[in-house]
């Protein structure tokens, strides 16, 4: 059947009558053929069209907006491959998926309520869209500090430089529609709100097009599986992973030393092998150096780790589980005098002896899991100092000793709005 087949008023009744159903408790299941069905003769963006017309009857948009999830489930079907589909639930890959789904039903709900604004309740239901909205970026996130630094490790770096560009246009759109709904007109809300429908649904094309079959065709399990040991510290929009898929040993991008083999090359979408002429030469710098510590999270040398902690914009003074200074950060206009000649000695002699109880029962309750800061700021040389003391443990919880942390916020205090441009002069 051809999709002239249907009139308006036949593709309007249909929906209706699957919405009708939907809100009487109708299970999805039953419904999804019913309007897979009326997809035959509606393509997918003429539904936020006729989901309007709906509006115009007198049907609620906030009912409207029970039928994304119908939509979503088969429209995705039009997105992805059969390698995709098959993905096991808890895959990381499987993971971004599921929030693109959650993405586009967000989308199409966007465009709803952004056209519906003068019905009763549409607009406070649009806030709340628009504050979840904010969470789509630890979906980019994963993507960007996850997913990304295997792609270029393997020399292609335009396609994650793309897309990253656009993430950010995406939340920016997002932060300026959240801003217009409590200080701008229904006009700007509108036209924000549906820019910004059209951004997230091209947005999913592109990674359930390009970027997925991408990283499905070149990672590998253990890749894969550092990837998923990472994934929770970053967070997920509206979805809880599956936990089929179990990781297995990790492989972090510094451990990938070979490019893309013409077997891998073979399995990429078109638009990704038209770059493959630009690629960038294999980066093939090893992770671990001649002369590195190895720390918790990552590797330094003695030099480096000596200068980070010079280099840091505040004095440092630590004490050790003995109560003994151990180590001062030696910076130029210091406020507390520090000498070598204190390196060793018990702390209860480095204070006047009017405050020395404090600095005893800082450590004390330190030590006994008590507090895990205290903290005082005082005014010295026309300045607004900051004084904290922090308990350092180990991984098992065990104390070690105290840091102290002396920092002006003078300037810090004044800091007003934003600022995300560099202002230094070319010269």
């Amino acid at each position: 059947m051809s999709s002239e087949a249907l009139s308006q008023e036949e593709k309007l009744a249909k929906l209706k009558s699957i919405l009708e159903d939907l809100h009487r408790g109708v299970k999805f299941e039953e419904l999804k053929g019913r309007f897979e069905e009326l997809l035959k003769h509606v393509s997918p963006w003429e539904i936020p069209l006729v989901e309007q017309e709906l509006v115009a009857s007198g049907v609620s948009p906030l009912e409207i907006a029970a039928l994304c999830d119908l939509h979503v489930s088969l429209f995705r079907d039009s997105l992805l491959g059969v390698e995709l589909k098959d993905l096991t639930p808890g895959h990381p890959l499987h993971t971004l998926i599921m929030e693109n789904d959650e993405i586009m039903k967000d989308a199409e709900k966007l465009t709803l309520y952004a056209r519906s604004l003068d019905k009763p309740g549409v607009k406070e239901e649009l806030k709340k869209l628009a504050a979840e909205l904010r969470g789509i970026r630890a979906h980019f996130m994963k993507e960007q500090f996850l997913l990304f630094p295997y792609i270029e490790r393997r020399g292609l770096t335009a396609v994650p430089r793309v897309l990253w560009t656009k993430q950010d246009q995406l939340m920016a759109k997002v932060r300026k529609l959240n801003q217009a709904l409590w200080k701008g007109s229904d006009e700007e809300v509108k036209k924000l709100a549906e820019e910004l429908s059209r951004d997230m649904m091209d947005m999913v094309f592109r990674e359930n097009k390009i970027l997925y079959p991408t990283v499905l065709a070149m990672l590998s399990e253990g890749e894969w599986s550092a990837i998923k040991l990472e994934e929770a510290e970053v967070g997920y929009y509206k979805v809880r992973p599956g936990d089929e898929w179990v990781p297995g040993e990790p492989v972090y991008p510094p451990e990938v030393r070979s490019g893309i083999s013409e077997e891998v090359a073979s399995k990429l979408p078109m638009e990704v092998k038209a770059l493959l002429s630009t690629l960038e030469p294999v980066d093939t710098m090893p992770l671990i150096r001649e002369g590195d510590l190895k720390l918790d999270q990552g590797y330094l040398r003695l030099e480096e780790i000596d200068s980070i902690l010079k280099t840091l914009p505040f004095e440092i003074t630590f004490v050790d589980a003995d109560d003994r200074l151990r180590y001062y950060s030696r910076k130029e206009g210091m406020f507390f005098l520090r000498t070598k000649t204190v390196l060793g000695r018990k702390v209860s002699l480095c204070h006047p002896p009017g405050s020395v109880h404090l600095v005893e029962r800082i450590i004390r309750e330190f030590r006994e899991g008590k507090r895990e800061v205290a903290e005082f700021w005082i005014n010295m040389r026309g300045r607004k100092l900051h004084i904290r003391y922090f308990p350092v443990r180990d991984s098992q919880g065990n104390y070690l000793g105290t840091l102290e942390v002396v920092q002006d916020i003078t300037d810090i205090q004044k800091l007003e709005g934003e600022k995300r441009l560099l202002d230094w002069d070319e010269s």
